[in-house]
């Protein structure tokens, strides 16, 4: 049960944080209402939420966006790991219900793990032509 909570350690907590996500993308999900954006590290997988009211005015409307995402993550962590991820909240996420904004995120999940344990031969392209 423990295993499934949201403790201190597995969330992006300030600015520095977020700024080394924004700086270092390593790999992006873009899901139409939302975008992941990670980078990876060496820790446990780490969940920082981005939810303007741009994006549903109301704050009832973006404490679900957000307590569906946090859900969503708790139970994917352990395929996440060694990931700071970012998830950004997009217009019209507020007109996707819950049941449809889980099936989104899981499957955007599975895209983030599966580009995230690829090596990235962009950078070692970009390294190289540099040299």
């Amino acid at each position: 049960m423990t295993r499934f909570m949201f403790p201190r350690q597995v969330r992006l907590l300030n600015a520095g944080d977020y700024q080394s996500v924004f700086n270092d993308t390593s790999s992006k999900v873009f899901a139409g209402e939302f975008l992941l954006l990670a980078r990876k590290q060496d820790s446990q997988a780490r969940l920082g939420l981005i939810v303007s009211k741009k994006t549903d005015k109301r704050a009832v409307g973006r404490n679900r966006i957000k307590r569906v995402v946090r859900d969503s993550f708790r139970h994917h962590q352990d395929v996440l790991n060694g990931l700071d991820i970012i998830f950004l909240a997009r217009q019209g996420i507020k007109d996707v219900d819950n049941p449809e904004l889980h099936k989104r995120l899981e499957k955007a999940w599975k895209q983030l793990a599966k580009k995230a344990q690829k090596p990235n031969s962009g950078q070692k392209q970009r390294n190289s032509s540099q040299k």
